[in-house]
């Protein structure tokens, strides 16, 4: 019944919404005693008739007359006045704004009935948990609503019984966690401290009383409270932020906040004090936004304290064996620190932090598990540690650290001094089953950063890009290794890079032939992704900015080298959609890092992919496509080509679309085929815009614009901007009258179709955060002819629905005729 509500309540006849309404409500009166689950069902579904029937004015009214006085009806009647103002934003109901805005102004004037209900039931509930567990569940609902008058609320009982049941030692879990929640909710409604300054100061009054409760939870480790306690204490720091940073220590900037969720950083459970992460972040950007070296300096310490104590939290168990896992809940854990770590960097400074952290080290005798946290935030700001080379060497945990783990460290320069200690190191520790990867990682960071001085130890990271497999890398670990070498071969003499880049890619290839001479019955694994992987690897590298373009000649030399068994793969291969996926990505990188010099590779490749493509329909090809248009789209000799590729490839992406839900089934299609046309229309657009295949992809893309797909929508809206755009982008160039003149053509065609589907999808389809896109593209319309559009806007607008069937006013003909101005 509440589905039915929620999305088909329009196919109901106007004159049945009344007794669909009194029968719900003698429903939940008759089944107010069978299990909750149900009478929460029944209350949302009546909630969303309530929102949907324009004819039922003050609900509030009417359901409090009408139960209030029964007490056993109490508890229904609480349960549909709490679901009412959270469904009042559900994105399901589609109810729109001016009915949203009639009925948020309708709760508002009937709120304080509403409070005036929940102070009775105070009353009558006594020492039932139950049933104020319910009353501070409705009153959060009110307060996230953001519809009650907070001068009113700041002398309400309701607030000094929320604190009173906080402070209380033998509150119970369920109630505490409801009553945490309301507090939380409230300090939520009133992010504008100045217009709701008299419940701002009770608030903030209350929560500082919680201080000694929270110890106290502490004292008898009942956890669930103490992470309410600290939930309420980072909700009160979130809403006072302004306050905070902008007159910190004085009235509401009071850093007593601070100091509460410092004390529940001390505690010993690491989810206590995550729960505080996002205020961190928060207090940071507002700090480096306010650049004030006196503010910083008032927070400075606060922030030190918070680094130590969460360098505490990070440590392993002193029982714990081999690297720690980054995948677990701890791991993930972890790596948030490292990023808030980074985040807060700035304030105390990452040489003195730096400096501080291995002090800890170097004076103790620290246990294991305490190094090695030390070293975790160690690397976690290593990037930020600006170490100027010719200054005096500072002390640095390399040296006389001989036996600790290194990681990440590696990303902050190395002192050339030190590069043979480290390397060695890190080469027994590739030898140890548990260290392999790790270590991996680390040389992976120290050829990045290190490119030059890694040249003359070429040949070392040679051999272990031949050995790879003996040693036992993870996948990730493996292909950073080959990364790391990539970047350093592009340092070697120019004669040198062709036959150390030949020896690097000839590994890969001899394993992807003994796997295609393998017969699949052998028992042998025959999966072809790992040497893919790691080819692309080599290539990708090749196409980072820093690499001279003299580099890359011989990589061209090395394509005849892979094309032949990269298409034996994709043949042998074409129905397995993982390693197709792989073959395309491996090819994309070659054709990026040689350009003009795959020219060769062009024929046979788009041979083999039309082939391939007509049986099996791997996106990946599309995306293939678009790459190699955008190599070789500006060359005269390749258009033809290009576009007899596009055609080809259109026809059974097209087929594969006119199946139901086609859109919807396989947005990576629509994502890939609207980049290819993206493409084509930057480098080449006459040659698409004369093409057969323009109308036909024009009309696929005023269908795709419906589908709610973040990349493929962005694809779709992108290739409609750049296509239009050809026809207003004066840029001198001789085609530019020509192109004018398609363009003309194909809007005359489409252009009031192409406007109807576009505001259609902006109101019943899309999500919020696509509007910008839907916007430049209707901008770019308005450029080409602006009369034309103004009429055809004018004639979408006249075709919206006016009305709900609930009787409901969606739109006012003033609403459109001043949004027909404003866009126009």
């Amino acid at each position: 019944m509440k589905m039915k509500i929620q999305t088909s309540f329009y196919e109901l006849p106007t004159d049945s919404h009344a007794s669909l309404r009194d029968s719900l409500l003698s429903h939940i009166q008759n089944l107010k005693d069978l299990s909750p689950v149900i009478v929460t069902q029944l209350a949302l579904a009546i909630a969303d008739l309530a929102l949907q029937m324009a004819s039922w004015k003050g609900c509030v009214q009417t359901l409090v007359e009408k139960y209030s006085n029964d007490v056993t009806s109490l508890p229904f009647l609480l349960e549909i006045l709490t679901v009412l103002p959270e469904e009042v934003h559900s994105r399901s109901l589609r109810i729109g704004a001016n009915r949203r805005t009639e009925i948020i102004e309708d709760l508002a004037y009937y709120s304080s009935t509403v409070i005036s209900l929940l102070m009775t039931c105070v009353e009558k509930a006594g020492n039932d948990e139950k049933m104020l567990i319910k009353i501070f569940r409705c009153l959060g609902s009110w307060f996230n609503l953001g519809v009650l008058d907070s001068t009113f609320m700041a002398n309400s009982k309701l607030l000094s019984l929320l604190f009173e049941v906080l402070q209380q030692d033998k509150t119970s879990s369920n109630l505490h966690e409801a009553a945490s929640d309301c507090v939380c909710s409230a300090l939520y409604a009133i992010e504008n401290v100045e217009t709701n300054l008299p419940l701002a100061l009770q608030l903030f009054q209350g929560v500082l009383t919680l201080e000694s409760a929270y110890h106290m939870a502490v004292a008898r480790e009942d956890l669930d409270k103490v992470l309410n306690y600290c939930r309420v204490f980072t909700e009160l720091c979130e809403t006072f932020l302004d306050k905070i940073v902008c007159t910190p220590g004085q009235g509401l900037g009071d850093l007593r906040t601070l100091e509460l969720l410092l004390i529940c950083a001390g505690h010993p459970q690491y989810e206590v004090v995550e729960i505080s992460f996002n205020f961190w972040y928060r207090l940071g950007e507002h700090l480096y936004k306010t650049d004030d070296a006196v503010i910083h300096s008032i927070f400075k310490a606060y922030i030190q304290r918070l680094l130590h104590a969460l360098a505490r939290h990070c440590q392993l168990d002193s029982d714990h064996e081999g690297v720690p896992e980054e995948t677990d809940d701890f791991g993930e854990f972890r790596m948030r620190v490292s990023d808030l770590v980074k985040d807060l960097i700035f304030l105390v400074g990452s040489v003195e932090c730096f400096a501080q952290l291995y002090a800890t080290l170097k004076d103790g005798n620290p246990p294991w598990e305490v190094t090695e946290a030390v070293l975790f935030i160690m690397a976690s700001i290593a990037k930020s540690v600006d170490q100027d080379l010719e200054s005096p060497p500072r002390p640095t945990p390399c040296r006389g650290q001989g036996r600790l783990p290194l990681g990440q460290v590696a990303q902050s320069p190395v002192r050339p001094d030190l590069e043979y200690p480290v390397l060695g190191y890190l080469m027994k520790g590739l030898c140890d089953r548990r260290l392999a990867s790790v270590a991996a990682k680390a040389i992976h960071n120290i050829c990045s950063v290190c490119r030059d001085h890694m040249a003359q130890h070429f040949n070392g990271l040679l051999e272990i890009a031949r050995s790879l497999d003996s040693f036992t890398l993870s996948p990730e670990a493996a292909v950073g290794l080959l990364k790391g070498t990539a970047l350093v071969l592009a340092r070697l003499p120019l004669e040198k890079i062709a036959e150390c880049l030949s020896e690097l890619c000839a590994v890969q290839v001899m394993a992807l032939k003994k796997l295609l001479s393998q017969e699949p019955s052998n028992g042998l694994s025959s999966d072809p992704t790992v040497p893919l992987d790691r080819l692309a690897v080599i290539f990708r590298k090749r196409t980072d900015p820093s690499v001279p373009k003299t580099a890359l000649t011989p990589f061209s030399l090395c394509i005849p080298q892979i094309w032949p068994v990269l298409s034996e793969t994709l043949n042998k291969h074409s129905a397995d959609n993982r390693i197709v996926e792989r073959c395309c990505r491996c090819l994309r990188f070659a054709v990026r890092c040689v350009g003009k010099g795959s020219a060769a590779l062009l024929q046979p490749l788009v041979t083999q992919m039309v082939n391939v493509y007509r049986a099996h329909q791997h996106s990946c090809f599309l995306y293939l496509g678009s790459i190699l248009v955008d190599e070789y789209g500006m060359e005269e000799g390749c258009r033809q080509g290009l576009l007899d590729m596009l055609q080809a490839l259109c026809i059974p992406t097209f087929q594969l679309l006119e199946q139901p839900n086609g859109l919807q089934n396989h947005p990576d299609t629509v994502d890939d085929l609207f980049r290819l046309a993206a493409r084509f229309i930057q480098r080449s657009p006459v040659t698409l815009l004369r093409s057969q295949v323009m109308i036909p992809i024009l009309q696929w893309a005023i269908a795709a614009t419906t589908l709610d797909h973040r990349d493929a929508n962005c694809s779709v809206m992108k290739f409609l901007r750049d296509l239009i755009h050809t026809g207003v982008a004066n840029d001198h160039e001789e085609d530019f009258e020509v192109r004018k003149e398609l363009i003309n053509q194909v809007m005359n065609q489409l252009g009031q179709q192409l406007v109807n589907q576009l505001l259609h999808t902006c109101c019943f389809c899309l999500p919020p955060y696509t509007l910008p896109d839907v916007a430049e593209v209707l901008w770019e319309i308005m450029q080409i002819d602006r009369p034309t559009f103004c009429r055809w806007l004018e004639n979408s607008l006249k075709g919206l629905p006016k009305e709900t069937t609930g009787g409901a006013i969606q739109v006012t003909h003033k609403q459109l005729t001043d949004f027909h101005k404003q866009v126009t």
